[in-house]
């Protein structure tokens, strides 16, 4: 039969049942960067995937985020058993994401210099003896008596799926494990990584898409990782840190005191930024940023109410409306305006009106014409009084040559993300990145009027400025809020699957949507009457007490 080989753009002659790994055995073998994976027809396959119909394939490097994300699973799967070799009593966690590293952490025994030594030495010997990573399937009769007589969880939570007829695990040697996605076909897969010492557990770092050959130098994020334990912490106390917990909660009919748990933990931050704010006299201008879908909307409303109750009054300012003229726009690579260049900003103007508010002068507000390209000026004005404080929200707003004239003592820098501590399993972690795409594809369905297809097609675009112009500022901020609700993705999934669900495989983003939804499935649905009308959770699925203002 023939398929096409869409890497080359050529058609080609396979046998069938033929495993792709074989059909293309030269080109992965000589290829520059480490062929993982494939796509057939759409959908992310193991090499090992066996041709039985005609189709398009593709092969996926490291380059892509498919071909990272098998190659990122594969990684994990291999410390977690070399752990497992060498400390077989170790209860193993994956934990956070950080700058193209996991931070793991061991729950009891303490991480030293000679364990991580240890472990290194093991993963060098399994990844140098090319072990297969087998897939085997058993059906849910024989996994209820496989977990009654092994005593463990991993991949456990497949047994409360109904979609799913089996059970599976991957197995190397004598040892398996679970992970919610393709895994890479043998352990020599891996080749480039670092074990290191890190907090109070360890990274396991990898290389970036950008550059899979090399191991970037390691990046620092303190205040990150200060906010992530935070959350972790409380999460822990609440035994709510993973999905199998919360499933067990909702079905147990305990939801509702969780939910109002999680949003008096925001309540409390807010209101401890604001207390922070109000303490310090100087701090006449707060900035906020944050990627996409992080909230910032309701928090900042929720945070000038916070302000009021402390004494001030708050005025905001958008930094929407100072554009610079549509002629003098920067342009991007591919001969695009590019709107979330920091030089598509008026910064002259921009800060002339800040520096005039905080003298106690009065300032024609501009309003940005976005069809026409210009600033108009309509007879608003603005005045700053002694007790009042203005907010300004972009996504330029952590970066100090927004406000180059602006000393840094009267600034207050507020950094806001859906920074995600529920993991699947003590394995498998749920993404940010995720928590924030499945947020916004139901806000821009609900009050965009966009598809799913719309949102995932933009949604790389949407990365690529964020880690330019966010990211790379993030630890400049005073403070951090994370925004992530450790019930949210419950409420969202119903509104999100039939969304996603909608992308067929004729189509090239059906598998990202595929496992998007695959993952959601595993989650108990949360009726969205229980969500309080003040939720940061609101912002995305309607019925805010701020939607007028949103």
């Amino acid at each position: 039969m023939q398929i096409y080989y869409k890497n080359k753009d050529i058609t080609i002659d396979v046998k069938n049942n033929v495993k792709v790994f074989d059909i293309f055995k030269d080109e992965i073998e000589k290829s520059n960067s480490e062929i993982i994976a494939c796509k057939f027809n759409n959908e992310v396959k193991s090499l090992n995937f066996k041709i039985s119909s005609g189709g398009t394939i593709e092969l996926l490097d490291m380059t892509d985020k498919d071909g990272m994300r098998v190659y990122q699973r594969g990684l994990i799967y291999i410390v977690a058993k070399a752990f497992h070799d060498m400390y077989p009593e170790a209860l193993l966690t994956i934990n956070y994401q950080l700058y193209h590293s996991m931070l793991c952490e061991v729950d009891n025994i303490e991480i030293t210099d000679e364990m991580i030594s240890k472990v290194d030495k093991r993963v060098k010997e399994i990844i140098e003896s090319n072990l297969p990573i087998e897939r085997k399937v058993m059906s849910k009769e024989s996994a209820i008596e496989f977990y009654e007589k092994e005593k463990n969880l991993k991949g456990k939570l497949q047994l409360e799926l109904k979609e799913k007829k089996g059970v599976t695990l991957y197995y190397c040697e004598d040892y398996y494990n679970y992970f919610y996605g393709v895994m890479p076909i043998s352990t020599g897969c891996i080749k480039k990584y670092e074990l290191l010492k890190y907090h109070d557990g360890f990274l396991i770092r990898y290389p970036s898409r950008k550059n899979p050959n090399e191991l970037r130098k390691l990046i620092e994020c303190p205040k990150l990782l200060e906010t992530l334990d935070e959350y972790e912490d409380v999460h822990k106390t609440l035994n709510v840190n993973t999905l199998y917990k919360l499933n067990n909660i909702i079905k147990n009919g305990n939801i509702k005191d969780y939910i109002l748990m999680d949003e008096a933990l925001h309540e409390k931050k807010i209101a401890k930024i604001a207390d922070t704010i109000s303490s310090n006299k100087n701090k006449k201008v707060v900035l906020i940023a944050g990627p996409s879908s992080s909230g910032k909307t309701t928090f900042a409303k929720r945070l000038e109410l916070e302000l009021r109750l402390n004494g001030l009054k708050v005025k905001t300012i958008s930094v929407d409306n100072y554009f610079v003229e549509r002629k003098d726009t920067p342009i991007d690579e591919n001969g695009e305006y590019d709107f979330e260049s920091i030089d598509a900003i008026d910064k002259t103007l921009l800060n002339d009106n800040l520096l005039k508010l905080l003298n106690g002068e009065e300032i024609k507000m501009p309003t940005f014409n976005f069809q026409k390209g210009t600033k108009e000026y309509k007879g608003s004005t603005m005045k700053l009084e002694k007790d009042e404080i203005l907010i300004m929200e972009g996504i330029h707003c952590l970066n100090d040559e927004l406000t180059y004239l602006i000393p840094k003592e009267q600034k207050f820098k507020i950094y806001i993300s859906a920074l995600t501590v529920l993991n699947i399993d003590y394995y498998n972690r749920i993404s940010t990145t995720d928590t924030r795409l499945i947020r916004r594809i139901v806000r821009d369905n609900q009050f965009r009027g966009y598809n799913a297809l719309h949102t995932l097609q933009m949604w790389p675009s949407v990365n690529k400025g964020e880690t330019k112009n966010i990211f790379a500022y993030q630890e400049e901020a005073d403070v951090m809020f994370n925004s992530s609700l450790i019930y949210e993705l419950s409420v969202l999934k119903d509104y999100a699957i039939p969304l996603l669900k909608d992308i067929g495989p004729e189509i090239a983003e059906y598998s990202e949507a595929k496992r998007i939804y695959s993952m959601l499935s595993y989650f108990e649905s949360i009726p969205s009457n229980l969500v309080p009308m003040n939720s940061l959770l609101r912002e995305f699925i309607g019925g805010s007490i701020f939607e007028e203002e949103i």
